[in-house]
């Protein structure tokens, strides 16, 4: 009973701290859009926020191994999340809306990898986590449709900044467990070597997934015609998908955490290949429901294969910290492609870049 408390309360404040997140993140490029016209400047401004969550995931999910404890972590990191996306509401010119998407980036960054850590050691049972982390899923799905709802490019600055608010409330009667501190020096670099080829492997898909991810929802509204709440419709279909596999991944799917991360890695080819031939905007909701899923199985079995074998904080922050990487060159990527060809020829770079992720991916042993 105290397990299923504990997961609740973890499931709630997952639940709340993506649903802030998601909401401002899927829209950016739109919102962009309403500060600059140059699709490069939109490219740097997505970047921003996935730059600063770089050092920030890497430095503090070290720091919550070195410290032992993750609640603190987890409760500066929403607190911080409420005041940096609520200060998007008055970042009306291009300088504030930079501002106000690093300092968002560094505070997401800091509870990201403790909150993955935290899930996964609150359970005896570890399969048991992917039901909890399922939520993060979850959340994005709840943000992206609470966006088209509102369809309100302001308000929803101040809908993400009530859900950290919600968020941390949730966190407040969560019990505050100490692990046995990782003080050994070089961990970072040893776990990078360690598990080179699962992070490389992961860098190459998602800078190919963020390149296509910056324009997708300018593209599903300039050419395919797209009004806001029908592109939440399209992003919905990915986040629910994900979020009922990554609950079947707790008992009804039994494939290793490398066989998982692989399928994840290879299966995300065909999404791309699928939104190149679209001709409305209602053709993309299959290709994002096969997203989802392919997102279901890398994240968690590339979390899971991490923890079982590494510090876990220190390697969760990596794992995020890579796709922060990827979320910072695919933008930059992506403004420059679209700048110089079109749209599609973004598609085009990601199933590239995907399809050498997948053979790198190969390379991943048990």
């Amino acid at each position: 009973m105290q397990y299923l408390q504990v997961n609740n309360l973890v499931r709630s404040a997952t639940f709340f701290q993506h649903a802030g997140i998601s909401i401002v993140f899927v829209f950016m490029p739109i919102i962009a859009k309403g500060v600059t016209d140059s699709i490069f400047e939109i490219g740097l401004l997505v970047a921003s926020f996935s730059f600063a969550q770089i050092l920030s995931e890497i430095y503090f999910g070290r720091h919550s191994d070195k410290k032992g404890t993750r609640l603190k972590f987890i409760r500066i990191g929403f607190i911080g999340c409420a005041v940096t996306f609520g200060l998007h509401y008055f970042a009306d010119d291009l300088t504030l809306l930079f501002l106000a998407r690093i300092g968002a980036g560094i505070a997401s960054g800091i509870m990201i990898p403790a909150m993955i850590a935290y899930a996964y050691e609150a359970n005896i049972d570890r399969k048991k986590a992917a039901t909890v982390l399922s939520f993060h899923a979850l959340g994005w799905l709840a943000g992206i449709a609470a966006a088209g709802a509102a369809n309100d490019l302001k308000l929803i600055f101040l809908i993400s900044a009530a859900s950290f608010v919600v968020g941390l409330v949730f966190t407040a009667r969560l019990p505050n467990p100490t692990q046995e501190k990782e003080l050994q020096p070089g961990t970072t670099k040893k776990v990078i070597s360690k598990n080179k080829f699962l992070f490389l492997a992961l860098l190459l898909r998602h800078i190919g997934a963020a390149a296509v991810w910056t324009i997708l929802p300018i593209m599903l509204m300039e050419r395919l015609g797209a009004e806001l709440y029908q592109i939440s419709v399209v992003y919905v279909a990915n986040t629910l998908t994900a979020f009922v596999l990554m609950n079947l991944m707790a008992s009804k799917i039994n494939l290793t955490n490398i066989t998982k991360f692989k399928i994840g890695i290879g299966g995300t080819t065909f999404v791309f290949v699928g939104l190149a031939l679209i001709t409305d905007w209602w053709m993309a909701m299959p290709f994002m429901s096969l997203v989802g899923a392919t997102w279901a199985f890398l994240f968690i079995g590339g979390n899971f294969h991490l923890m079982e074998n590494n510090p876990r904080s220190t390697s969760t922050g990596i794992f995020s910290s890579t796709l922060s990487i990827s979320t910072v060159v695919g933008p930059v990527i992506a403004g420059a492609i679209a700048f110089t060809f079109d749209y599609v020829a973004v598609i085009y770079f990601a199933i590239g870049i995907i399809i050498c992720a997948f053979v790198v991916s190969l390379k991943i042993r048990k």
